[in-house]
């Protein structure tokens, strides 16, 4: 069993002025006692549904052939809100400014909702043909991406899972790895001394994604440009005590 959420929002960040996303709920980051402020619970990540990726793509490519691209964004959206669920779990979004919204000719909008309810109807197979992203047995031993980094729409993340056959779990934002800068210190190659909620987020994140697709093999994959040096040095050396292995692009394709 799987949630499945279909909203709209309003979005002042988007990138176009009409952006269809697909996200995950969680907020690792938070520590116990804040406040999450779209909803969740501090230090936690649902299990993300394994079709965000093979969705991502068949939405894409129902967009393009109805020509709503570029007018419309598709694409993935860092972990970042709740409800708090169990089960595999991913939404479908359409995001905008409040000015496009109340456009007269706003027709384009509700093309784009329609539309994506053929992507639900045609991902689960409900008219008749196959059912899209499902992970099975046959799946085994796959890759999977754990993004680490980067902005809120993920774009170097995106480069990859838009490629036919990728999997992917938790896209981690830079905002969702919180590390304290430990000023003299940071050139030692230690990680003790490097405080923030960086480390819970990703641990979270993984067993998460992990928990999503079982016997799957989950690899990081690092928007390395996003982080200066010893953020970088810092989360690849926590990846390595952890048993996460690293992951460049042609490793998910």
């Amino acid at each position: 069993m799987v949630t499945l959420v279909v909203a709209t929002t309003s979005d002042p960040a988007s990138m176009n002025p009409a952006t269809a996303l697909l996200a995950m709920p969680g907020v690792p980051h938070l520590r116990e006692g804040d406040v999450p402020p779209q909803g969740g619970r501090p230090g936690w990540a649902a299990p993300p549904d394994p079709r965000i990726g093979p969705w991502l793509r068949l939405l894409k490519k129902i967009a393009q052939s109805h020509n709503l691209v570029p007018e419309f964004e598709i694409t993935l959206e860092g972990t970042h809100h709740g409800p708090v669920t169990s089960k595999p779990t991913l939404f479908l979004e359409i995001g905008s400014t409040d000015e496009y919204w109340k456009r007269q000719d706003a027709a384009q909008v509700i093309a784009l909702v329609e539309y994506i309810f053929s992507l639900v109807w045609e991902g689960l197979g409900l008219g008749g043909g196959d059912a899209v992203g499902n992970w099975g047995r046959e799946n085994d031993k796959n890759k999977v991406l754990l993004g680490i980094g980067g902005g809120h729409y993920a774009p170097r993340h995106m480069d990859i899972v838009v490629k036919d056959g990728v999997w992917v779990g938790h896209l981690l934002s830079g905002y969702s790895l919180p590390m304290e800068d430990p000023g003299q210190s940071k050139g030692n190659g230690k990680i003790d001394g490097i405080g923030g909620t960086w480390r819970e987020s990703i641990k979270v994140a993984y067993e998460a994604t992990k928990s999503a697709f079982p016997g799957g093999e989950v690899l990081a994959h690092l928007d390395q440009k996003s982080f200066k040096s010893w953020q970088k040095n810092a989360i690849i050396a926590f990846l390595g005590e952890q048993n996460i292995k690293i992951g460049k692009p042609n490793d998910f394709v």
